[in-house]
This record gives structure tokens, C-alpha cells and sequence, in this order.
């Protein structure tokens, strides 16, 4: 994916603002001599921005206008050390609501839609953000936040809730608590935009079977403005994403290198009109690769396949690399196996070798002693490593109101 024109145009824009200020990248800039952006050669020589410039850059090292112009920040979530701070100016709010309602708009989403919003509010982007779109589009916002399940289903049954936000683990919790109650036939929901983190196709359908709703997947991260810098379908092929207001491209995540349309890689995005913090050719981490051609649908704005995971997620055991999207892959491949897992990494104090521990839930009617083998032999099979498999019945594992952690490491601890 190269810039267009106007894209180009943008991102010069930017540069000749950014260069004006005493803003960390306005700083980074000048003394690298930057100073416009006037051809695809121009920007593949402006450097990668990364989430520890922001760090190192707290709190508002990378603001770009004046205070007075700052309406609000927002504060990265689920990281550890000095958070990271973003600055909205009111356009960037308006912008962000925009590019939300064209996200409610692509999933079928009308103002006679009552949204029902379990994000979380406060310093993290993702309640408000859904909230600012739903009220743009006209529907009836139900701003419940996260947690209090028994006032969530209350809320859902009495207030006729039509579509649920929520990230994949919580929309799994309370599909599996609507299920247990049997409450499937007092719910009125349709549609779920989900979104925060990557999610299996088994953990897709089991909440699309228990609530029988269509989903859909909705993208974006603090530092680019938050959820709903895109969206997938009814064709279930791919995330548009607003190629007016952010610049998508795939690199390869060791050399940098920028891949062609249909490789996979690593997500590099520029925003384009942002004003309180604009990004120029940031990492994001999230490997996914750019769909080639233009989708059934007919809408016109370019996407990005599902997010398979991300960079740094990798964990290395016996030499090999790998990312819990693969274990997740074979697990689908086994009867009877739920969408949830957790993954540890541990050290046999006896061999002094290291040990994946694998954790699966599974219906009590198989056999959990013949699906801890079968689990184990396509670990072998797949990757060449042979876990450890406990097979618990389903509903064992904790869930998670935001995030789910799968993976813990506990060979440094």
C-alpha cells in the first residue's frame, strides 16, 4: 500500500506543523532534517515511532498544540511502567466520533439501535469512544461500563438492548451467563461490536450460537485515538479502515522492510489530520497483512485481514517460536474443546528444561484424558514441542471483564 496524493499532502502537512513546535517528535525531526514529505521516498526516510517515544516522552512530551486546544488525554491500558499519555484537541474528538458512527453505520447499526456499552470509561479510550459514536449515529446509548453482571442482564432485558459492545472475553462471560440463566429468549440483542483483543473463531462461535447475533470486529489503540479507525462487515472478509484519517502499511517486523499487499507482517499507521498528538509511522505490534482488491460489500475504504497477533506476544520454548494464535489453532482442531485456554511457562527444577503448560476447558462429554492426548500429539506434530495438557470442564478457567491474559511466563519469577 503506497500514499496516494492527498494522503502525501497530509502527511507533509504535518511535518511542517510538527517542526514548529518543541513537541518530542518536532524535536526528533529538525534535527534529523525533515522537513516536508512531498514523495513516497520522503516518507519511507521519516524513522518509525514506537510506544517507548511516547514513554520516554512522559506525560505530554508529544502534545502538539497549545494546552488551551487540549480538551481531554486518555492513558494506554494493560502496560506496564510509565504509562502512555495522548492529547485530543476537540477536533480530534469529533474526528474519532466520526469514524465511530461510520463503524455502527458498516454493521447495519440505525439511531433506532439501543447500544448497550460494557467498555470501560475513565482515562482508557474504549467506553467513551463507543458512547461519542452512538450518539452521533442518533441511537440510544446504555452506558454501563464494565463488571456487575447481574445488573448488566437486568439492564439488557428491561432497556431491550439491540447490540452489545464489549471485548471478546466479556461478551464470552455474559453470552455464558445469558445461556446458564436461560435468558436467550428475554434478550433482545442482534448485533455485537467487539472489540480490545484478538479472538479465536471458537471463541466467535460460541458467542455468535449462544446469543445468535451477528458480530463484528472493530479495531483501533489508544494512540490512534482508540477503537473505531475501522471495522469489519457482513462479509466477514477483512477490517475497513479510514484511509482519510489514518495510513496503513505491513512491514516486516525484524527488518522493517515494507511488504506488499497480501504478506503478512507487522501494522504501521500514520494518522493523517490528527492534531494533538499526530504519529507518523507508528508500530503498532498487531500482525495482520492488507486484503488485496475491493470487498463484495462495495464499500470503497481498503482493509485489513483479522488480526492474527501480536509481535511481541511471541514466546520462545525448546528453541521454537510461537504465539498463542497457534496453540489456539490446533485446539480448534479437537472435539469438544472450548475457546478458552491459558498457557504457562515454566522450569522442571529436576531436568532444568522448560515446560509448556497447557491449560483447555472442554465439554464433559468427551473424554478429557484422550483430549489431553490428542491436544498434546498436534503440539508435537505442529510445532515439535510437547505440552503438558490439563483438561478442565468448561467454565473452569477465570474470566476476564476487559482482557484475558493467556500467557504467563514464570521461568524468570
Amino acid at each position: 500500500m503506497l500514499l496516494t496524493e492527498k494522503q502525501l499532502e497530509l502527511v507533509d502537512r504535518q511535518i511542517k506543523r510538527l517542526i514548529k513546535t518543541d513537541s518530542f517528535y518536532g524535536k526528533k525531526y529538525r534535527e534529523l532534517g525533515i522537513t516536508e514529505c512531498k514523495s513516497q521516498a520522503d516518507f519511507d526516510q521519516i524513522p518509525f515511532a514506537s510506544k517507548d517515544d511516547l514513554r520516554f516522552a512522559y506525560p505530554l512530551g508529544i502534545q502538539a498544540v497549545d494546552d488551551k486546544d487540549v480538551v481531554r488525554i486518555h492513558s494506554s491500558s494493560g502496560t506496564t511502567g510509565r504509562p502512555v499519555i495522548i492529547p485530543y484537541t476537540q477536533k480530534d474528538v469529533e474526528d474519532w466520533a466520526i469514524m465511530f458512527q461510520r463503524c455502527y453505520e458498516m454493521a447495519g447499526i440505525t439511531q433506532h439501535d439501543r447500544i448497550h456499552i460494557t467498555p470501560g470509561y475513565g482515562l482508557w479510550t474504549a467506553g467513551i469512544g463507543f458512547q461519542a459514536g452512538c450518539e452521533r449515529l442518533g441511537a440510544m446509548a446504555i452506558p454501563m461500563g464494565p463488571g456487575n453482571t447481574e445488573k448488566q442482564l437486568q439492564m439488557m432485558i428491561d432497556l431491550k438492548s439491540t447490540v452489545l459492545t464489549a471485548t471478546s472475553s466479556y461478551a464470552l462471560l455474559l453470552s455464558e451467563e445469558i445461556t446458564r440463566r436461560g435468558l436467550k429468549d428475554r434478550i433482545c440483542l442482534k448485533k455485537g461490536v467487539i472489540g480490545s483483543e484478538r479472538w479465536s473463531e471458537k471463541m466467535r462461535n460460541t458467542i455468535k450460537n449462544a446469543l445468535g447475533i451477528s458480530l463484528y470486529d472493530i479495531y483501533g489503540l489508544t494512540e490512534i485515538y482508540g477503537p473505531g479507525i475501522g471495522i469489519s462487515c457482513d462479509e466477514e472478509d477483512g477490517i475497513h479502515y479510514f484511509d482519510d484519517y489514518v495510513f496503513i502499511e505491513i512491514i516486516d517486523p525484524v527488518t522493517g522492510q515494507r511488504l506488499p499487499d497480501g504478506e503478512s507482517g507487522e501494522i504501521v499507521i500514520t494518522t493523517l489530520v490528527k492534531e494533538g498528538a499526530p504519529l507518523l509511522r507508528f508500530r503498532t505490534h498487531d500482525l495482520s497483512r492488507i486484503i488485496p482488491g475491493t470487498c463484495a460489500c462495495g464499500s470503497p475504504y481498503p482493509r485489513l485481514d483479522v488480526i492474527t497477533g501480536r509481535s511481541d506476544d511471541m514466546f520462545k520454548i525448546h528453541g521454537v517460536n510461537l504465539f498463542p494464535s497457534q496453540i489456539e489453532s490446533i485446539l480448534g482442531m479437537v472435539d469438544g474443546v472450548g475457546s478458552e485456554y491459558r498457557i504457562i511457562l515454566a522450569r522442571d527444577s529436576e531436568t532444568r528444561r522448560d515446560v509448556l503448560h497447557i491449560t483447555v476447558e472442554a465439554e464433559g462429554r468427551v473424554d478429557f484424558a484422550e483430549t489431553s492426548r490428542k491436544v498434546a500429539k498436534l503440539a508435537k506434530t505442529k510445532f515439535g514441542v510437547t505440552p503438558r495438557v490439563a483438561v478442565v470442564p468448561i467454565g473452569s478457567l477465570s474470566r476476564s471483564e476487559k482482557k484475558t491474559k493467556r500467557v504467563e511466563d514464570q521461568r524468570e519469577m
